[in-house]
C-alpha cells in the first residue's frame, strides 16, 4: 500500500504575506509532490457593545469564509492538475489552527506578518508562536522580499554543533540538492578573553587555532549530509562575531536560511533560541525553523 506523503501546511488570510507563504508553498509541493493544504483561522471576537448597520449571521460569514478559500485552492488546481490541494477553516486563535494544523505535516509555511499583524513589528506574534511550538519546520516568508539578481541559488545553513543544527544541516541539504542549489554552512563565534581584577593578567589565546577549531566543527557537522548529497556544492564561511548578525547579513544574498530552534547556548527551557529568534526577526529572504 502506498503511503501518501506528509502535507504541506501554509497559513492563509489573505494578506500580502500569506499569498507570499502560499507561492512559496505551492512551488514546494509541485516540487515534493506533497499535498498542500490551505489552513484559515476563524476566529470570533466579542463586541464589547452593539455595533451599528447590519449584523451578518455567523453561518454566513463562515460560508463566504469557506467559499472563498475553495476559491483560491481551485485556482491553484487549475495552474497544477495533479496537485492535491485541501482547504481547512478552524474555528480558534490562528497560532493554534496552524499548529494542530501541523501536526502531521512536513512543512508549516506563513507570513511573517498577517492582517492581525501591527505595522511596527517585523515579525507578527502568530509567526512567533508557530516557530516556537510547531514540531515540523516552519519557514517564514518575510514582510518585503527582497528581489535579488540570481547567479544561482544559495541556501545559508547556521552550524554550532548542537543537534537542532545537525537537524538544520540535514533539511539545509535537503533543500539545495531538490532547487540545485548550494549551501553554505556558516559559524560565528566571538574571539575568548578574560580579564582580571588586577588588570595585570589577560587570557592568551591563538586566534588561528580558533579558526581552525571552529572549520573542523563545520566539516564534522556537514560530512554526513554532504554524503548523502554527493551533487550539492558547499562552503564554509566562518565570521569573528554575533552569530545572529551574521546570519542576518548573510540572508541578504540568499535565497533560503536555515537555522536550528535552539543553538548550543540555549537554556533547556526555551524553545527557541535567541540566535533563531533574532534571524526570524531580521532575515532578509525566507527562513527555515528546524527542531
Amino acid at each position: 500500500m502506498t503511503t501518501q506523503p506528509a502535507p504541506i501546511v501554509v497559513g492563509y488570510d489573505g494578506s500580502t504575506g500569506s499569498l507570499r507563504a502560499l507561492q512559496w508553498a505551492t512551488a514546494e509541493a509541485v516540487r515534493t509532490m506533497a499535498p498542500l493544504r490551505l489552513v484559515e483561522a476563524f476566529e470570533l471576537v466579542v463586541a464589547t457593545r452593539p455595533s451599528p448597520g447590519h449584523v451578518v449571521p455567523l453561518e454566513t460569514l463562515r460560508t463566504v469564509r469557506t467559499r472563498g478559500l475553495e476559491a483560491v485552492a481551485e485556482g491553484i488546481r487549475l495552474h497544477h492538475p495533479h496537485l492535491t490541494v485541501q482547504t481547512s477553516l478552524a474555528g480558534g486563535a490562528a497560532a493554534k489552527v496552524l499548529i494542530e494544523a501541523a501536526a502531521d505535516a512536513r512543512l508549516v509555511v506563513l507570513g511573517s506578518r498577517g492582517l492581525g499583524g501591527w505595522s511596527g513589528l517585523l515579525v507578527g506574534s502568530v509567526a512567533v508562536q508557530v516557530t516556537t511550538h510547531v514540531q515540523c519546520p516552519a519557514i517564514v516568508i518575510p514582510h518585503e522580499l527582497r528581489q535579488r539578481a540570481h547567479h544561482g541559488l544559495t541556501v545559508v545553513v547556521g552550524v554550532d554543533g548542537s543537534k537542532a543544527s545537525a537537524r538544520a544541516i540535514d533539511f539545509a541539504f535537503d533543500q539545495a540538492d531538490a532547487l540545485h542549489a548550494r549551501v553554505i554552512a556558516l559559524h560565528a563565534w566571538t574571539s575568548p578573553y578574560l580579564t582580571y581584577a588586577d588588570a595585570t593578567s589577560m587570557l592568551e589565546f591563538d586566534e588561528e587555532q580558533v579558526r581552525d577549531g571552529a572549520r573542523l566543527l563545520v566539516a564534522e557537522s556537514v560530512a554526513g549530509a554532504a554524503a548523502d548529497h554527493p551533487d550539492v556544492q558547499w562552503t564554509t564561511e566562518l565570521v569573528n562575531g554575533s552569530p545572529a548578525q551574521a546570519l542576518v547579513r548573510r540572508s541578504e544574498s540568499a535565497d533560503l536560511l536555515v537555522v536550528g530552534s535552539r543553538g548550543r547556548g540555549g537554556f533547556t527551557g526555551l524553545l527557541l533560541g535567541s540566535v533563531s529568534q533574532s534571524a526570524l526577526h531580521h532575515a532578509h529572504c525566507p527562513i527555515a525553523i528546524v527542531r
